[in-house]
């Protein structure tokens, strides 16, 4: 199956050139944002709106509740679906954004074991708090020594995540990931795709975030991040933890003016920005689009991507 994966860092114009290129040759899109799928984070995650969709069926956009857990393995799986749905109906999907991990997890069809019990978890997490995350790290390091030399003893939930494994499965998670990631660097993908990688100048970029902010911030995003405190979500909800949210959090709590916490939204925005660009230089084959070059024209980027990919134009 062929299809078209449009990535790049934030406030690089994904969505006006996947809805041109849609267009163009008979496509609909999947948003492999992991946060699009949450309803009511609108502004903050950037999501697509009727208009901007132009008529373009997108999907994986207002799936699950802020209180509901996005999980890989549901993501990838769900979108496998929609990907044999759409070419099964004669169009190409493009998959949109994203996620490195979910990508990666739907172009390499990663492997992700879901018979993990919650007694596993219960029991390790019982154990950190009787014990300690010293301990529990070192039972890590007694079982998976490789994991242990890259997972931080701070970061308890890895740390339980790779017991669990480990209990479950009786060889350790590192095994497993090293597995998968040959999948990745062999370029063994059950489709036919092309991955554009959509760029520009650091100086550019860092400034169409800042711009990208305060246009977010004249259009809601305090009214919207708002109404989700105020339903008295937990603010440790992966929902919230997206960057966008987690900073205006304090604002509501009294612990930090507007002013602060607009600065830190933007330093955040900018530091993702640059792992995006890191994660995208350490894929297996991305083409990368300067779309500065190009003038931010979205007909030019369409087409630049139509000639690469050799798809034909409706």
């Amino acid at each position: 199956m062929k299809i078209i994966l449009i990535a790049g860092p934030t406030a690089t114009g994904k969505t006006e050139v996947s809805v041109k290129l849609a267009h163009k040759i008979n496509a609909e899109i999947i948003s492999m944002d992991s946060m699009q799928v949450y309803k009511g984070l609108d502004i903050g995650t950037a999501k697509a709106n009727e208009q901007e969709m132009d008529g373009i069926k997108h999907y994986m956009i207002d799936v699950l509740d802020p209180t509901e857990n996005c999980s890989v393995a549901w993501f990838k799986s769900t979108v496998k679906d929609l990907i044999s749905d759409i070419s099964a109906r004669g169009k190409i999907p493009i998959l949109v954004g994203g996620t490195g991990f979910y990508i990666n997890a739907v172009l390499f069809d990663t492997n992700f074991d879901e018979q993990i019990t919650t007694d596993y978890k219960a029991e390790f997490t019982a154990f950190y708090y009787d014990y300690g995350k010293e301990q529990l790290f070192a039972k890590l390091q007694d079982v998976d020594p490789e994991s242990a030399s890259t997972i931080h003893p701070n970061n308890v939930k890895r740390v339980i995540r790779a017991l669990e494994f480990f209990s479950q499965n009786g060889f350790p998670i590192s095994k497993h990931n090293k597995e998968e990631k040959y999948k990745r660097f062999d370029n063994i993908s059950p489709y036919d795709y092309t991955f554009f990688a959509l760029n520009m100048s650091r100086d550019t970029l860092y400034s169409r975030i800042n711009r990208r902010v305060d246009l977010m911030v004249d259009n809601g995003l305090f009214h919207e991040v708002e109404k989700l405190f105020n339903r008295g979500l937990d603010e440790n909800l992966a929902a919230l933890q997206g960057i966008g949210y987690k900073e205006l959090f304090p604002f509501f709590k009294g612990q930090l003016s507007k002013d602060e916490v607009i600065d830190i939204l933007k330093r955040n925005t900018r530091r993702f920005a640059k792992r995006q660009i890191t994660w995208f230089n350490h894929q297996s084959n991305p083409i990368f689009i300067e779309v500065d070059e190009l003038g931010f024209n979205s007909e030019k980027i369409a087409n630049t991507i139509i000639e690469l990919s050799n798809l034909r134009k409706f």
